[in-house]
């Protein structure tokens, strides 16, 4: 078990990032400023960025939260991770559908990842305070 949980741990940060891979990057010889984010692209890639800024403090959180709990509690944290994260891609999913084939569609799902990824970060947070 002991060498399983990290390989979990990793696998639930990992696929946090298999949905960035479809969107686009900024160009690395231009510095993106998103305080004025003018065209599609650049407001695509800074709702990405903020995205992943979110995602970063929900794998802190989960991270610190995990070696709190006893082992049986870990098991049931990491089986609701990885329900939360298919939850979370097929909801954003879903409110991306609505703009499909639209140059917006990447800014609503990153939006939509940061939000729900917001939301749960502030759940483990909660957990972190009270682990027991």
């Amino acid at each position: 078990m002991r060498l399983l949980l990290p390989l979990i741990v990793s696998t639930l940060t990992l696929s946090s990032f298999a949905t960035t891979l479809t969107l686009a990057n900024p160009p690395l010889a231009q510095k993106l400023n998103c305080n004025e984010a003018q065209t599609q692209l650049e407001i695509n890639n800074c709702a990405h960025l903020s995205y992943q800024n979110a995602d970063k403090k929900l794998n802190r959180a989960y991270k610190q939260l995990l070696p709190k709990l006893s082992k049986s509690r870990q098991q049931k944290l990491i089986a609701a991770q990885l329900a939360w994260i298919k939850f979370r891609d097929a909801s954003c999913e879903f409110e991306r559908s609505q703009y499909e084939g639209g140059s917006i569609a990447p800014t609503i799902y990153s939006t939509c990842l940061e939000a729900v990824t917001k939301q749960r970060t502030q759940q483990l947070v909660g957990y972190l305070e009270n682990p027991n």
